[in-house]
């Protein structure tokens, strides 16, 4: 199951994104780590299915080096994200500052080459300001411009969210021979299993679906499971 993470700097919104989202009640607040735990919901994305969309405690610059570790284990979800959902807030002067900031933290806790989605939250604190989303050359979704108070631009999200869930997504059909059991055990835990069936000589087979990162991770973690590629 793709988990979609929300990182930003403080008063960002990310929180009251969470909320418009997932119709949840999480503290919103104007004030420094408002979010002291990630919260994890489910929603529903077009073509995707079930998605887990986490909420996290907002960035701040310079963040110390004794607390990289604490933020390493209070930001589990967002280093093991399938897509970042880096929130902005687009009305502040320090706009610039402030993304340098939460990439610097990202670095940091090696969540830095996860692919993100920019959301430049508040338009409606802009002039004349209508939702829209921005694509690169490949015509891919990169920023969404919204209102996460208002709900403007919401359903632009979500079909940003879409293209770019769909379109990272790992399908095989695999042999696992029957020592494999833990690598099995794996795949159940990522609730990427979609059928499963014994073979006449012991091994079993099974037809996965996940995100593509979660896939390239495990790759790296088994090192003989390209190996089990039907």
């Amino acid at each position: 199951m793709p988990t979609v993470s929300l990182v930003g700097y403080t008063n960002a919104g990310k929180s009251t994104l969470f909320n418009r989202m997932t119709s949840a009640e999480v503290y919103a607040a104007d004030q420094l780590f408002a979010t002291l735990d990630p919260t994890l919901r489910r929603i529903d994305v077009a073509d995707v299915g079930d998605t887990v969309l986490a909420d996290t405690v907002g960035f701040i610059r310079h963040l110390p080096h004794d607390l990289v570790a604490a933020f390493k284990a209070t930001l589990q979800e967002t280093r093991q994200a399938s897509l970042l959902l880096h929130v902005i807030d687009a009305a502040d002067s320090r706009v610039d500052e402030n993304i340098e900031a939460v990439n610097s933290v990202l670095t940091e806790i090696e969540s830095d080459e996860i692919p993100t989605l920019l959301v430049m939250n508040k338009i409606d604190m802009l002039d004349d300001f209508v939702p829209r989303i921005d694509r690169n050359d490949e015509n891919l979704p990169i920023r969404v411009w919204l209102s996460a108070v208002s709900g403007e631009g919401i359903p632009l999200l979500y079909q940003a969210l879409t293209e770019r869930l769909s379109g990272e997504i790992a399908h095989h059909e695999l042999r696992l021979p029957p020592q494999a059991g833990r690598l099995r055990s794996r795949f159940y835990q990522l609730q990427a299993i979609e059928k499963e069936w014994n073979e006449e000589d012991g091994s079993i087979g099974m037809v996965v679906r996940m995100p593509i990162v979660e896939w390239r991770r495990l790759c790296k973690q088994e090192h003989d499971l390209i190996n089990f590629i039907v």
